[in-house]
């Protein structure tokens, strides 16, 4: 049944993809020019993607507790840690995507939900005068992106540890606007649609939410269909892998699907 699913999913996506000449909007237009169709190699990545080749050349076996949407790929909470890197780390290319990204909307506070081991967020890092904070649930996970950091020598990274139930709360006490989000940590319907609503308390009057996986299951496909149609929204993008929310009131409500 999640298979066919996905096999549907993917074909009406494809059906409804649209290129740069049915786009309009010149912010839209703009956008996909330099964000999506940029696609030149970005200098500076290679040793961190030498970092994820040894994750999934490992032999390690870690303990992994789900917190989220129950893995589909494991049976117990010991895993083999390459498993597990080349099941959550998000690829490359979608790497790239979001620093392109926050590179584009030269974003300075940047958050997380769903650290894994620190791959994403040391992309998300190399945004110049960023403050990335990412939150991560699981100790060994945890353990792991630290020893990233360090390597890397990060100084612009904090890493909240705990249920993300409770530390996105406490943490959204602080009264400072989000220019970036990125929602990779629970792939269900109720947590992400509640993560959402904290998000948009603080989100920046510009500021963008991207939502990863967002068709996992019938219930992320159905999480990111009302969200794209949230009030507060006013541009969305569908990528298949992952969808895009826009929160300035200039856009107009514009909601398109493009090719990643």
């Amino acid at each position: 049944m999640a298979l066919y699913f996905k096999i549907k999913s993917y074909l009406n996506h494809w059906l409804h993809v649209v290129d740069e000449h049915s786009i309009h909007s010149p912010y839209f237009f703009d956008f996909y020019e330099k964000v999506i169709l940029n696609k030149n190699q970005i200098s500076g990545f290679e040793e961190l993607e030498n970092v994820r080749n040894k994750l999934l050349q490992s032999t390690l076996d870690i303990e992994v507790n789900d917190l989220g949407a129950q893995s589909n790929h494991f049976k117990s909470k010991k895993r083999a840690l390459a498993k597990v890197a080349e099941t959550s780390l998000s690829p490359r290319p979608l790497c790239e995507l979001l620093f392109r990204m926050v590179n584009y909307m030269e974003a300075t506070s940047i958050l997380e939900l769903g650290t894994s081991a620190g791959i994403t967020s040391l992309y998300l890092a190399k945004r110049a005068h960023s403050k990335v904070i990412t939150f991560e649930g699981n100790k060994e996970l945890i353990h792991i992106a630290r020893a990233h950091f360090e390597y890397f020598e990060t100084k612009n990274i904090k890493l909240v540890e705990g249920n993300l139930d409770s530390t996105l709360s406490d943490y959204l006490q602080n009264p400072a606007k989000i220019d970036f989000a990125l929602m990779d940590a629970n792939h269900r319907y109720e947590p992400t649609i509640r993560y959402f609503n904290l998000l948009t308390k603080r989100i920046a009057l510009k500021g963008i939410i991207v939502l990863d996986d967002i068709y996992h299951s019938e219930e992320m496909a159905q999480a990111w269909k009302e969200l794209s149609k949230h009030d507060l929204v006013y541009g969305s993008v569908d990528l298949y892998r992952c969808g895009i929310l826009f929160f300035d009131p200039a856009l107009n409500r514009q909601h398109f699907v493009w090719k990643m």
